[in-house]
C-alpha cells in the first residue's frame, strides 16, 4: 500500500492499493465476503470504520455524484464527491486511470474521486468532477493520479487513437514495441493543468509494476483501489 500526501492539504493522505491489499471491486464476481474481509482490513489499517469508505458503481461515464450515506446504494457514477470531509471517496481500477482531488471551502476539506478510463477521460469526467468542486465553493484544487497503464504499454487499435486524438489532442502515444497506442495518463494531467489544478502523479503503470492489479496483465477481476481521506 502507497500513502501520499497532498503538498497544499498536509492532512490529507491518498492511498493506493494493490496485490497486497488483495481485491477491493464487489462488482467483478469474485466471493463479497473475500471483498468485504479486505475492505475492512483496509480501514483498519488506515485507523478508520468501513463504513467511511465511500464507493461507487463505474460504468465508464462522466457522471459525478455525491457520495452515499453509509449503509445507502452507492451512486452509478465515475466521479464521486465528499462535500464533508468526513468520508473517503475511493475509485476502483486495473489500468483505468484513478484520480484523487481535494480542495477547500472554508474549513472544509472537499473529497473526490474520478475513474477516467479512456471514455470516461474523453468525454469529460475529470472536468464535471473539477466543476462539482469548484461549484461548491472548492478553491485550491490539487490532485493525484494513481496506479495505471501508461502510453508505453496501452496499445489500441489505429482507429481508434485517431478518433481520441480528433477529440483530445496531445492523447496519442506509441508502444515500446511501435504501435498505436494512448497516453491517458499524460491527457489528464494535461487537461488537469489546464484548469489551474495542481497534479502529482505515483508514476506507476500497472502492466510494468506486478505489484498492482492489471486488467492488460490478465487480472480480469481484481481491482487496486485508490482513496482520499482527511486525518
Amino acid at each position: 500500500m502507497r500513502l501520499e500526501r497532498f503538498e497544499l492539504y498536509p492532512q490529507l493522505v491518498a492511498v493506493f492499493t494493490g496485490r497486497q491489499e488483495g481485491n477491493l471491486a464487489g462488482h467483478t464476481g469474485q466471493d463479497p465476503e473475500r471483498v468485504a474481509r479486505n475492505r475492512e482490513r483496509l480501514a483498519a489499517e488506515l485507523g478508520m470504520a468501513p463504513e467511511r469508505l465511500g464507493l461507487m458503481r463505474q460504468v465508464h461515464s462522466a457522471v459525478v455524484a455525491p457520495v452515499a450515506e453509509p449503509g445507502a446504494q452507492p451512486p452509478e457514477a465515475d466521479g464521486l464527491v465528499d462535500a464533508s470531509g468526513l468520508r473517503a471517496p475511493v475509485v476502483l481500477t486495473a489500468d483505468c486511470v484513478p484520480v484523487l482531488f481535494a480542495a477547500r471551502a472554508g474549513a472544509v476539506a472537499l473529497l473526490a474521486a474520478a475513474h477516467a478510463g479512456r471514455k470516461g477521460l474523453l468525454d469529460g469526467v475529470l472536468l464535471e468532477t473539477a466543476r462539482q468542486l469548484e461549484s461548491a465553493g472548492g478553491t485550491g484544487l490539487e490532485a493525484w493520479i494513481g496506479p495505471s497503464i501508461c502510453g508505453a504499454c496501452y496499445e489500441v487499435p489505429a482507429q481508434m487513437q485517431v478518433d481520441s486524438e480528433a477529440r483530445m489532442p496531445g492523447i496519442s502515444a506509441t508502444t515500446s514495441w511501435g504501435t498505436p497506442s494512448l497516453d491517458l495518463v499524460g491527457a489528464a494531467a494535461t487537461q488537469l493543468r489546464s484548469l489551474g489544478v495542481a497534479v502529482h502523479s505515483t508514476g506507476i503503470c500497472t502492466l510494468h509494476d506486478e505489484g498492482y492489479f492489471s486488467y492488460r496483465g490478465a487480472d480480469a477481476s481484481p481491482r487496486n483501489a485508490s482513496l482520499v481521506y482527511s486525518l
